[in-house]
């Protein structure tokens, strides 16, 4: 099961990287950090999934990283769309981090 987030979070963060450099956006990392819930019975399918990213650049738009997650969860990730079609709660939230103050 664990694969299956890792799938998921692999998937959304490429997602983001290429939708913010294709809005000129001057990314340089994308780290997912996911929590989960599962069916307390047998199957133990996800229930509750929930994204958090970590987006590091210099002078990203905050609407633009908000843009990039929300094309992700409804039209670009396969991995989240299957997901979410069969039943699972999937949330997200997001942090900026500014490269050029680390």
């Amino acid at each position: 099961m664990e694969m299956v987030l890792m799938g998921l979070g692999s998937c959304t963060s490429i997602d983001v990287i290429d939708i913010l450099k294709k809005s000129r956006q001057d990314v340089t990392d994308c780290v997912t950090q996911l929590t989960a819930e599962r069916a307390s019975t047998i199957p133990a399918v996800f229930t509750k999934i929930h994204i958090h990213f970590v987006v590091t650049g210099r002078a990203l738009k905050q609407n633009q990283v908000a843009r990039a997650i929300e094309l992700s969860a409804t039209k670009y990730c396969s991995a989240s769309l299957m997901l979410e079609r069969g039943g699972v709660e999937i949330t997200h939230d997001y942090e900026i981090v500014d490269a050029a103050a680390q």
